[in-house]
């Protein structure tokens, strides 16, 4: 039998709305959620961070000041999880920390992904040892460097009989097939909440529209849906994988008109979301939709998806067992008892990679 340890998961998201903590226990196959932190972004770093992931030019003491900030930031929420769930450091075994990425762009002549968040200062100021820096491995032998998630999903949502579909909607949607005897699909299929986001914030100065108070008083507009969806990356094959060099404020201003009503944007920005990853969904017999992400609290989200797939079983994963809110940081805590365990953390018939990896780089606290 495996031994059980206790690992640390830490994630921040494309939608740059917040920072996120869990305690699990896993002894690699089972994992258990054990505690959960979530601490918000300071705004002044948060908007340093979402217009140097947008394209703008900073030096390179800006850049360091924002990697040493953000391992701070990830330090505290540690410390913070820890005091939680009365853990001692010395308790566990290690931190996966995914990082913030700032750019991201698997198919140029270069290609490379980069996150910010300095894992020595994580190391130094927990005394855990810490894991960071999970994706450029897997570009290193051709792979998009992303999702790394479905090699989790088959983990903890896997089943023999069910044929179960993981939609996780944060700042991009991805979705992960799960088929019984089928080999694991994965792949980004546009944008979750980060363009919803982006117009919320600039129309009312909230950071997300909340329960989709705002998109339910709009209607969706024709037009604008189909130049939306006509954006030539999304007919693209798998393996894919997107972020914010592509689908961002420039992105959604050449698709406007300019007379737009706030609310009929917002609305079609949402049904833009769902048609998006229904249209990607694969031609299967109709299973088990199951939705992670901060996209489940939405509930024209969730209505949309059920519409635009009927016959399918529209659900959350914490309605499967799995804390749909705490999904992606379990992964990376689970990414991190992979690599120090010398165990592949990603899955190659869903990044494109040569061949599974050993991911992560690892800084020790002493």
């Amino acid at each position: 039998m495996r031994d059980t340890e206790h690992y640390i998961g830490i994630m921040s998201g494309t939608s740059l709305d917040g920072i996120d903590a869990v305690l699990v226990a896993t002894d690699g196959r089972r994992i258990e959620l054990k505690g959960s932190a979530s601490a918000p972004i300071e705004p002044l770093l948060r908007e340093r961070l979402l217009a140097l992931a947008s394209g703008a030019a900073i030096t390179a003491q800006a850049w360091g000041e924002l990697d040493v900030a953000l391992g701070q930031a990830y330090a505290d929420a540690t410390m913070q999880l820890l005091a939680n769930t009365s853990m001692q450091a010395s308790d566990i075994h290690a931190i996966g920390c995914h990082g913030q990425t700032v750019w991201h762009q698997p198919d140029a002549g270069l290609p490379f992904s980069l996150q910010l968040g300095d894992g020595n200062r994580i190391a130094a100021l927990t005394g855990i040892t810490t894991v960071t820096d999970f994706r450029r491995k897997d570009m290193a032998l051709g792979g998009q460097g992303a999702p790394l998630v479905p090699a989790f999903h088959q983990q903890v949502l896997g089943h023999p009989e069910r044929l179960r579909v993981v939609v996780n909607i944060g700042g991009i949607a991805n979705i992960t097939v799960l088929a019984p005897g089928r080999p694991v699909q994965g792949y980004d299929v546009g944008p979750g909440n980060m363009l919803m986001d982006l117009w919320c914030r600039q129309h009312t100065g909230a950071r997300f529209d909340k329960d989709a108070a705002l998109a339910q008083t709009g209607r969706v507009l024709p037009d604008l849906l189909a130049r939306l969806m006509n954006e030539p990356w999304l007919a693209l094959p798998a393996p894919k994988s997107t972020g914010r060099e592509l689908f961002n404020e420039a992105w959604l201003q050449a698709h406007l008109a300019g007379h737009e009503a706030v609310a009929d944007v917002q609305a079609t920005l949402a049904e833009f979301t769902a048609a998006a990853i229904a249209q990607q969904v694969p031609p299967l017999t109709a299973g088990e939709l199951l939705v992670c992400g901060g996209g489940g609290h939405n509930p024209l989200l969730m209505d949309r998806l059920a519409a635009l797939l009927p016959g399918w079983q529209v659900a959350t994963t914490t309605q499967a067992g799995v804390d749909m809110d705490a999904m992606e940081a379990m992964a990376f805590a689970w990414l991190a008892h992979q690599t120090l365990h010398r165990l592949p953390g990603n899955l190659p018939e869903t990044t494109g990679a040569t061949r599974p990896a050993v991911l992560g780089a690892v800084h020790f606290p002493d």
